[in-house]
């Protein structure tokens, strides 16, 4: 017996592990240029020698610089973007909307809240937990969101319009506290536009025990998620629980993205840009890209971050900067596109 839609591109078209390996060895160049490159540039022969304990090894402050500076933060960008990338698209399958991206629910504006608490604190040593405030007011926008949408299995309109009400809320009080505190203004808005500068190894193993776990998730289930792009109905008629699916998809997709802004500030366009690259390229609207989503959303920020400290040497740029100006533009060619094929 033939079921219904099983024809459909999302659910019939098979996803080529040759994609991904390629994307593996973008993401290793990348990684590459990420340690090589920058105001100080590194030779990567030394480089790889000193990775792996080999004679002629960096020495002295470039060995500091390798080792407790540019490797981690490497990682951290690549971690951060893996996250972005991979919510963005999960949500956009949830929400069946192409220009959904991962702060969609209120995440954002949480851990918005909790960083600018962490700031304008007046204990000093609270500033050092900004990491987990944000990603505490992150998962609790979320949660918050679940119970205003009136019951946990809820349709994703009506998360949608409560995510919305949850950021606004949240971003208002946001405000108010930064009107009260002014001295806070600057690091709170540095945070806001995404900063990579604090990035060290403590950060980089908390963060990628979240991230991975997440993400781990959300590719356990990503031949599921090609369902939700259906109908519920039709969802139910191929065997899957599209509203116990989208919980436990939207959960690790919240996982992953406030643990990345609680390590990274708000960095946006990642979500959006890279899983509309991957499938444009491919030609493959599947949710089993997932990896190879990842793999490319780690390359875009590792170049990202790249950008903001190479480009106005010795200063250094916001991320956020860098990822706006290339996802603004993308982001509006995405929104006409889906307007003239709508």
């Amino acid at each position: 017996m033939k079921l219904p839609n099983q024809s459909s591109p999302p659910l019939s078209r098979m996803w080529s592990w040759r994609i991904t390996f390629v994307a593996g060895l973008i993401l290793l160049v990348v990684v590459v240029m990420g340690l090589s490159f920058g105001p100080i540039a590194i030779n990567f022969q030394k480089i790889l020698r000193t990775l792996v304990g080999a004679p002629g090894s960096l020495t002295g402050q470039e060995r500091t610089l390798l080792l407790y500076l540019r490797l981690p933060r490497v990682i951290l960008a690549g971690l951060v973007g893996a996250a972005l990338a991979t919510s963005g698209a999960v949500y956009q399958s949830v929400f069946r909307n192409p220009l959904a991206d991962p702060y969609l629910l209120g995440t954002a504006a949480g851990a918005g809240l909790g960083a600018t608490l962490a700031i304008t604190s007046s204990h000093a040593n609270i500033y050092s937990l900004l990491p987990l405030f944000s990603f505490v007011g992150g998962v609790l926008a979320v949660l918050v969101t679940f119970f205003i949408s009136g019951r946990f299995f809820a349709e994703p309109n009506s998360l949608l319009l409560s995510g919305i009400a949850v950021g606004s809320f949240a971003t208002a009080i946001q405000t108010y506290l930064q009107q009260r505190h002014s001295s806070a203004l600057r690091p709170v808005y540095s945070w806001i536009l995404g900063e990579l500068t604090a990035a060290n190894w403590t950060i980089v193993r908390w963060s990628s025990v979240y991230i991975l776990i997440a993400i781990a998730i959300l590719i356990s289930i990503s031949k599921q998620l090609d369902g939700l792009m259906l109908s519920d109905e039709e969802s139910f008629s191929l065997g899957i629980n599209p509203n116990r699916l989208r919980v436990i998809a939207v959960l690790a997709a919240t996982l992953a993205t406030a643990t990345a802004v609680s390590a990274s500030g708000l960095i946006g366009f990642v979500g959006i840009v890279v899983p509309h690259l991957v499938r444009g390229i491919t030609h493959r609207v599947t949710n089993r890209s997932l990896a190879t989503i990842a793999m490319i959303g780690a390359s875009f920020l590792v170049l990202a971050d790249l950008g903001a400290r190479t480009l106005l040497s010795p200063a250094e740029l916001p991320i956020g900067v860098i990822t706006a100006f290339v996802g603004a533009p993308f982001f509006l060619f995405v929104l006409r596109r889906k307007r003239v094929t709508g």
